[in-house]
């Protein structure tokens, strides 16, 4: 009898919601996708005993909004913590991340965006890591605070805190990897109202980037999955679980 796929419990904040390329990769190297919406009342499990890791996605939220759901979420992220399970923390879920260890979600100072493409650099920790990617797809008003105890692995100009990694298995990474064609077309349309504010690029720039810039962010989202969850087929790279594929 063939064993049961690892599952990957994927927390996403809309009806539409999608885990795009992430999802995909999780897939071809044998993960099941375990999707659960908050905001719909769809509960978080209470431990983590029947899954192999966490990826809680971003949203249109602040993480410092008082919905309920925005609370539950942060205080849940105990869980992953406390049982050491690889998680992965996307644009508000990174900010989630920040704030239930006790750091800051603010605004820029002079009220800038990141909402385009935007050069990344990696720090002496992160390049030990990995090679990361030269431009990154940001679409946020946020930043985050360097949890104390976190290791910082990226930054860049407007909103220095990109990457992090905080004991062995959490991970909060503020720009977005996961995108499809399909997704970033319909962020551009439905996000179009925001290219105005300071600092944001305007939406041609958002997928003319995409051709030049897509293929190295791809190329690294591979590796970064890898390290941070590994493959049910083997072990893992530097770390725990780790997942790998041909991106999309």
């Amino acid at each position: 009898m063939a064993q049961p796929r690892p599952r990957i419990l994927v927390v996403l904040h809309q009806e539409t919601s999608s885990p795009g390329r992430v999802g995909h990769l999780l897939l071809q190297e044998g993960f099941e996708l375990d999707i659960r919406r908050p905001p719909l009342g769809e509960a978080l499990p209470q431990t983590l005993e029947q899954h192999a890791g966490v990826v809680m996605f971003g949203g249109p939220m602040s993480a410092n909004d008082s919905d309920e759901f925005v609370k539950r979420e942060t205080d849940w992220l105990s869980v992953p913590l406390k049982e050491d399970k690889p998680f992965l923390g996307i644009c508000l879920g990174a900010q989630m991340l920040v704030n239930h260890l006790g750091g800051k979600v603010e605004g820029h100072c002079d009220g800038l965006v990141e909402i385009g493409w935007y050069p990344l650099q990696a720090t002496n920790e992160g390049k030990d890591l990995m090679a990361w990617p030269e431009m990154v797809y940001q679409f946020h008003r946020e930043g985050f605070s360097l949890p104390s105890g976190a290791t910082l692995l990226a930054t860049a100009d407007a909103y220095p805190n990109q990457a992090f990694r905080y004991g062995k298995n959490a991970w909060g990474i503020q720009f977005h990897a996961e995108l499809t064609r399909v997704m970033m077309h319909r962020w551009v349309v439905r996000g179009a109202h925001r290219f105005e504010l300071p600092g944001a690029q305007p939406g041609q720039d958002h997928l003319g980037g995409r051709m030049v810039w897509d293929m190295h962010l791809k190329r690294w989202l591979v590796e970064f999955l890898e390290l941070v969850f590994g493959t049910p087929a083997r072990k893992p790279k530097a770390i725990s679980y780790a997942g790998r594929g041909a991106a999309l």
